[in-house]
Parts: C-alpha cells; structure tokens; sequence
C-alpha cells in the first residue's frame, strides 16, 4: 500500500483513496477503541466516529506516523465518550445474537482453528485482561493499550496521545505493574511464562 500516496490522494477530496486507508486500518482502530471501551458496540461507536473525525480532519496531517496520528484520533473519541458516560451513566448489555439470546463467546473472539477447550481459555483469559483494563484510569489503559497491544514505540504513542515522553514511560510503568498485580489473580489461565509463582 502506498499509504503517502494515498493520503495525498484522499486530502485532495479522493474519496476512494481514503476508503482505502479505512479499510487498511480498520482493524487495528476498532481493537484500540474495543482494549479503551470495553464493549464491543461502544467501540463501533468510536471507531465509525472516529474515522468521520479523520476524514474531516485529514488536511491537518503534516507527516509522521500517520498510525498514531489516527489512533490519536480513536483515542479521543474513546475519551468523548466515557466523559459522557461518567455524565449519564448505564449499565452495560450483555453481548446479544439476532434472537435477544444472551451470547457466551460472541463472535469477535472466537477462532475456527481452535479448540473447544482452546477457545474457552482464550475467552476467559480475554475477559480477564479486559477486566484487568477496565479497573485501570483511562490514561494508563490507553497509553498501555497503545505500546503493548497496538504496538506503537514510546515516541508514537507520546504523539497519539500529545503527552511527553517521560509522562508515557511513567503511565505505562504504572500501567504494567497495575495489570500484573490484577492478573495474577486469574493465575490459571496465565500461560507459565507470566506466572509470578510457582503452582502448588
């Protein structure tokens, strides 16, 4: 993909040139706003939001990383988000099927290669690194979802955020022990290499 190209394309009014980049990035959007909300239907909100937001926004980008530039983007609009939730408060929906069943390994997360077995330990570890997520302030999940999911290096995730570098290293220190301190209480579904102790 000639992801400059099609930039300058798409900031010229190519419509189709930034659908490209859409689809190139999709992904990698809707995993950091879903590791940010916590929800999948949240995170679809925040990911179409957000790349209305980029289309809109596009003739700002001036070079860089044009990934952090977009999860930068994703990232605030996870934030406009949870501010208004922390306004009008709810409580979450159990993920559904077409039928209103309550669904027990949504799509999302399943993986046809796997196991039965597989597949419910993956899930329940997921869960588990959600639920690890969620108990952390939105500023440490955020910078911790940017480095160790999405990939980003310091200086990247420092630009999708707009924080200096040294507030990214301290947030993400706090980040990793805060999520190491709370998974070692799902210690059974850890694989051995991040078990902190030795079973009993």
């Amino acid at each position: 993909m000639d992801e400059a190209g099609l930039i300058q394309d798409a900031q010229k009014g190519d419509l189709e040139a930034f659908n490209r980049l859409v689809l190139a990035y999709q992904d990698m959007v809707l995993n950091q706003a879903y590791r940010v909300m916590g929800e999948m239907s949240a995170a679809e909100d925040a990911a179409q939001e957000a790349f209305l937001s980029a289309y809109r926004k596009l003739w700002t980008y001036r070079g860089g990383s044009f990934k952090a530039w977009l999860l930068r983007i994703v990232t605030n609009a996870c934030y406009d988000e949870l501010r208004r939730r922390k306004r009008r408060p709810t409580t979450p929906l159990e993920p559904v099927d077409p039928y209103d069943e309550a669904m027990e390994s949504p799509h999302w997360l399943a993986d046809p290669g796997e196991s039965p077995e597989e597949r419910a330990t993956r899930t329940e570890l997921g869960r588990a690194i959600q639920d690890c997520l969620d108990q952390l302030a939105p500023d440490f999940r955020v910078v911790v979802v940017l480095v160790d999911i999405q990939g980003l290096d310091y200086q990247q995730a420092s630009q999708a955020v707009g924080k200096p570098l040294g507030t990214i290293k301290s947030r993400l220190a706090r980040a990793r022990g805060g999520l190491r301190e709370c998974l070692q209480g799902f210690w059974e579904l850890l694989p051995p290499s991040f078990r902190l102790e030795v079973e009993n």
